[in-house]
């Protein structure tokens, strides 16, 4: 064993250690006046949207760095805990330094992952308040989906007067839960006086296209436009119908009023973090906040984001989707590895992961490799970071260490959870060093595909460069979504692919770094709001099902009001 097994307690009874300081210090620390910074309590305060109206406080240019990581086990490797450990390793070295990160959502609360506010001595608090509800974004967010879902049925109720066919509303309802039950259901029954009788459903509020315009937009009246903008269904001679044409854009827009600022909370060092949007990055785009990301950037010298799951998935849509759209870049990218991970994707059994086997690590290393390329496409080195965990042995973390030193990439261990940032030290030069490279001699912005290409050449370029496919197959209904999207005038919008986070292709089961194989194009979605069409690949669904054990049955209130199991 790496660690004193002792010191390796519960995220809970760790927490317990650490007190918060009030929110308003931790906002003078940014910088930030009284009327910039609204209190939500006192630990919780969410940072005013115009604060990035006035200058800058620190003179050097910020830095961005994106945290990433290979493909993932189903528990995940630690990206958030690694990015909070990272943070409080640059304020140990005395930098100004801002993360920002997305919201819990909680359907992976309730269901498999558990909380989503890292873990060990890299934590934010207060964590219970954070996983469950936070400031509400996530509620006003399903309150104003669900509004325009409700003024679609009562236009539909009362005249009609825009012609929806009923049988062509793509609008569905969403909640902050996996449900698998509401993912096809039939409204409107019961009588004339119950509504209109169609088909509809239900998607989890993190895959929702209000979640990711919140995300995606620059301002209030960006927000305003991108609303207006959906597309919510078709008229009986196949006109298209959009968002503004039922008038409640005003309506969402104060629904969502206090949701378009940043959330600010902090680290057990004091480090702070801006919380703000939590797309998933399998069925969405998989990134915080464009405005907390620039926030966190105009308040700090470094300011560290992470994308959701592999590099395959949140990374590639950081940089084709939110970087191109906001005109931004990273200065460095970290790429987080687990000894677990690899001996996964060296075929070990799932259950046999914590015992060592040096040979098993080794025959992981393509799915590192891939990764490392693709990081290389869009232009940077990256930092290659073992997350150590308590069952790692140092002959195994060598196997990695030998394997980047062969590659020439930048390397550290990182013991953040078991040291905090003290144990993420070495890897914060690394990041330092690479960065620092990157700025003297800055590229513009990679993208893997070009908006004027056609979506079927997108979908490719990103399946074969990205995941390593040998083709890409599209099924009559895919087909069929297409045509439409040419029709509408779409084909230009950048492509958010959905597929399975647990393997560099569509199928789930596949593990390693897997070759010739075909991913296939079942659905192609418009999300026109948010400025991008949803490629849906394999089985991916939008709404998730629990598992047979959800971790909501070991999660419980005790008679002192401490929340225990969320983990």
């Amino acid at each position: 064993m790496r660690y004193n097994p002792s010191l390796m307690t519960s995220d809970v009874d760790i927490a317990r250690e650490f007190s918060p300081r009030p929110i308003q210090e931790i906002g003078e620390s940014l910088g930030l006046t009284d009327s910039e910074l609204l209190p939500f309590g006192r630990d919780i305060g969410k940072v005013h949207i115009d604060t990035l109206k006035r200058p800058r406080a620190v003179e050097a240019k910020p830095k961005l760095v994106l945290v990433s990581a290979i493909t993932p086990t189903p528990a995940g490797e630690g990206k958030t805990t690694t990015t909070i450990g990272l943070g409080q390793a640059f304020t140990h070295l005395g930098h100004r330094v801002c993360l920002a990160l997305r919201e819990p959502s909680l359907g992976p609360c309730m269901g498999m992952k558990g909380g989503a506010t890292g873990g060990g001595h890299s934590q934010l608090m207060p964590a219970e308040r954070i996983n469950l509800h936070f400031t509400g974004d996530f509620h006003a967010i399903t309150s104003a989906n669900n509004l325009l879902s409700a003024a679609i049925d009562n236009h539909i109720y009362w005249k009609n007067d825009l012609g929806f066919d009923p049988r062509r509303i793509v609008w569905r309802r969403v909640m902050d839960m996996n449900d698998r039950s509401l993912r096809h259901l039939v409204l409107g029954l019961g009588g004339r006086n119950q509504g209109i009788p169609r088909e509809g459903g239900f998607d989890i509020t993190a895959a929702s296209e209000i979640m990711a315009i919140l995300c995606l937009a620059e301002d209030a009246n960006d927000l305003r436009k991108r609303i207006n903008r959906i597309l919510i269904g078709y008229r009986w001679n196949s006109d298209p119908i959009h968002a503004e044409q039922l008038g409640v854009t005003g309506a969402m827009l104060a629904l969502m009023r206090d949701a378009l600022h940043p959330n600010l909370v902090q680290s057990f060092e004091g480090t702070p973090a801006l919380i703000h949007g939590g797309p998933f990055a399998n069925i969405a785009h998989g990134c915080s906040s464009v405005i907390a990301t620039r926030m966190a950037m105009h308040l700090s010298e470094w300011a560290i984001t992470e994308a959701g799951f592999g590099f395959d998935l949140g990374a590639e849509k950081f940089f084709d989707i939110k970087c191109r759209g906001a005109h931004l870049n990273v200065s460095a990218v970290v790429l987080v590895v687990t000894l677990r991970a690899l001996k996964m994707h060296g075929n070990k059994p799932r259950n046999e992961l914590s015992s060592p086997d040096p040979a098993a690590v080794g025959d992981g290393l393509p799915n590192l490799e891939k990764h490392i390329e693709n990081v290389r496409k869009f232009g940077h080195e990256p930092v290659i970071t073992l997350n150590c965990f308590e069952t790692d042995t140092a002959e195994e973390a060598a196997v990695v260490e030998r394997y980047c030193k062969r590659l020439g990439v930048a390397f550290a261990e990182s013991k953040h959870h078991a040291e905090g940032g003290k144990g993420a030290v070495e890897l914060a030069q690394r990041v330092i060093d690479v960065a620092n490279r990157f700025e003297s001699d800055p590229k513009a912005l990679a993208t893997i595909y070009d908006l004027e290409d056609s979506v079927p050449e997108k979908v490719r370029k990103v399946a074969q460069s990205i995941y390593g496919a040998r083709n890409v197959a599209f099924t009559k209904n895919a087909e069929k979504d297409l045509k439409e999207v040419e029709r509408l005038g779409y084909s230009s919008l950048p492509i958010c692919i959905a597929k399975a986070p647990s393997s560099l292709s569509d199928d789930p089961n596949l593990s390693g770094r897997p070759r010739d194989f075909e991913v296939t194009v079942r659905n192609v979605q418009i999300n026109s709001g948010a400025g991008f069409l949803v490629v849906l690949t394999g089985t991916i669904l939008r709404m998730p099902g629990l598992p047979m054990d959800p971790l909501a049955n070991h999660i419980d209130l005790e008679a002192n009001g401490t929340i225990t199991g969320l983990e």
